[in-house]
């Protein structure tokens, strides 16, 4: 994303925060929920309307003709909050009218979660994220299901919507079944990303690590400690069993990778035999 588009994205983040906080404390949580799903709504009008989208992230176009034309099309399908965040949305300059999308999507995940995190639930939301991005790697009928781009979009949040009805909180299922309609990435991919923010609205860092064999709890607890040393913040670990690893853990925080694997110090090593 190029600057001017996160500039646009920090002050659409703004107004969106500032009219969240407007709101009654008893009524704040249902708003955040509320605005995070009317978000997605207004992505999926924007991603079936090409003429919409191009007007909306036309920077050639006086800003209140945009802010007057995203009022005109969402006023009567959404709440205060919502259209106060597109209409401010329409008044930035975009790099392209994808950013804008995109960066409608990002901050209706933020608005879920936000209201997850109203209610005590950040916690068990990174959790099932990250677990259903386990079990979509491990599963490829589901995987291939999910990643088909000839299966129609409707199709593949029924499939996660039956998946996950009654197992998972609802900001869960509502962030997982919108992201399968949207997918950029491979589908355990994109659930992790999305456990990812859950865990960066806590401040926190994720480990996602692939361990040979089962890591007791006293082990898991003493690797977050070390990592939260080294990385000077909480850190979350999430751990995957990988026999192929034949012994260690490959630990990998954002872009970073340890690998202190067997296979990896075999991999090294066959690679410095060449």
């Amino acid at each position: 994303m190029y600057a001017a588009s996160r500039e646009a994205l920090a002050h659409t983040r703004s107004v969106l925060n500032s009219a969240l906080a407007g709101v009654s404390a008893g009524a704040a949580t249902a708003a955040a929920a509320q605005t995070g799903a009317e978000l997605f709504t207004a992505v999926e009008i924007l991603d079936g309307q090409r003429t919409l989208r191009a007007a909306l992230a036309d920077p050639s176009a006086p800003v209140a003709v945009r802010q007057g034309l995203a009022e005109q099309v969402f006023s009567a399908k959404v709440s205060a909050e919502t259209l106060a965040t597109l209409k401010a949305a329409a008044g930035q300059d975009w790099s392209s009218s994808a950013d804008l999308r995109n960066s409608l999507v990002l901050l209706g995940r933020e608005s879920l979660l936000r209201a997850a995190d109203d209610q005590n639930q950040l916690d068990t939301v990174e959790d099932e994220l990250f677990r259903l991005g386990r079990i979509v790697a491990g599963n490829p009928a589901l995987e291939q299901a999910l990643s088909d781009r000839a299966r129609p979009t409707a199709a593949k949040r029924e499939l996660l919507s039956k998946l996950l009805y009654g197992k998972v909180t609802a900001v869960t299922e509502a962030l997982a079944i919108q992201a399968a309609g949207r997918l950029r990435t491979a589908p355990a991919d994109a659930f992790n990303e999305l456990a990812e923010l859950a865990a960066a609205r806590r401040d926190k860092a994720v480990a996602h690590v692939r361990s040979a064999s089962p890591l007791s709890s006293a082990q898991v607890e003493r690797l977050a400690a070390t990592l939260t040393r080294t990385y000077g913040k909480p850190v979350t670990v999430h751990v995957e069993v990988d026999p192929e690893l034949l012994s260690g853990l490959v630990v990998r925080v954002g872009d970073e990778v340890i690998d202190g694997s067997a296979a990896g110090r075999l991999a090294t090593l066959r690679k410095n035999l060449k």
